[in-house]
């Protein structure tokens, strides 16, 4: 292959993941103002570590697959690993408090996130809204409840929100940059690392019981988990499998009902916008005591599940006419 073949066939995939790129190098860039900065190395803390190396592969792994369409075995073995750096970084989720247990919980979580906010990534703007909603959650809690340590990892949150927004001005319909899936298994996994470090384990940092964690993180990840969850009932039922790309995700069937793209999008960052709040109210009234009121969290779930569920079910994909 020539030289000019290469270049053609790089440029053909970097167009399309530019926004993922820019995603990755905003954060490469916010690790190197953090080594630069901070009087103790960051690359000291094993915490960051797991993040960082786990940043690059999920990164990497997406670049090969816009660029060889890997296989979905490879994609799941490289989502695993980057579960298993957060585990062997001290990165797991706190939750049954045994190692073993919270570890393997934490590597489904790993990959339940990186494959549902990619199978999401199916219409302009959605994947990179209902992300920077959770990340604006993860901030706020780091930033206004108290948690102790939370310096270097509000700046990072901070400089991917920025990007985000700035990604969003050009992916919002009709889009003119999209994040590929370089972008879109970066993101998760970035989103994936703080709903673990500030919304599952907050809890353990103000001695809750734990399964209200999961109730938080059930609030800020409503928007991609009844999207995931809508997909795998309804390909459970007529009997296709669930790893299958395809036209059924609740933002097609809203484009079914008759709203355009644009106001998928809306309908996306409005609820996006409720779980986030109702994530950082929730998360408060857990640090004061009121462990009960993270039941919230499920019952909002239900409330926007069920709808939008239903929507499927009564405008279904429209049947092609045979020739």
């Amino acid at each position: 292959m020539g030289k000019n073949d290469t270049n053609g066939r790089w440029s053909a995939i970097a167009k399309p993941a530019l926004g993922g790129i820019s995603m990755f190098v905003s954060f490469l860039a916010v690790c190197i103002f953090l080594f630069a900065t901070q009087e103790v190395n960051v690359f000291y803390n094993q915490e960051f570590l797991g993040l960082f190396f786990a940043s690059v592969l999920a990164f990497s792994m997406g670049v090969a697959d816009d660029y060889y369409n890997t296989q979905p075995i490879l994609k799941l073995s490289v989502q695993i690993l980057c579960g298993l750096l957060f585990v062997f970084t001290g990165n797991s989720i706190d939750f049954f408090h045994h190692p073993v247990a919270d570890g393997f919980v934490t590597i489904l979580w790993v990959v339940g996130v990186m494959n549902s906010l990619n199978m999401l990534d199916n219409m302009d703007g959605i994947t990179a809204t209902v992300s920077l909603f959770i990340l604006l959650a993860c901030v706020t809690i780091l930033m206004f409840l108290g948690v102790v340590d939370a310096f270097v990892w509000i700046i990072i949150i901070l400089a991917q929100i920025g990007t985000l927004i700035g990604f969003l001005f050009y992916n919002v319909h009709p889009s003119k940059m999209f994040m590929g899936d370089a972008g879109s298994q970066f993101l998760a996994l970035f989103v994936s690392f703080f709903g673990i470090k500030v919304l599952w384990n907050l809890p353990a940092v103000f001695e809750a019981p734990s399964w209200t964690g999961f109730f938080i993180v059930l609030a800020a990840f409503t928007p991609t988990a009844m999207d995931t969850l809508t997909v795998v009932i309804n390909r459970k039922r007529r009997g296709v499998s669930i790893a299958l790309g395809g036209k059924d995700h609740t933002t097609h069937h809203l484009v079914y009902r008759g709203y355009n793209d644009f106001k998928v999008w809306i309908i996306f960052v409005i609820i996006s916008l409720f779980s986030a709040l109702i994530a950082v109210g929730l998360a408060y009234l857990v640090t004061i005591g009121y462990f009960l009121f993270a039941l919230i969290g499920g019952l909002f779930f239900l409330a926007i599940f069920i709808p939008i569920y239903r929507n499927t079910q009564q405008y279904p994909e429209p049947v092609k006419e045979k020739k």
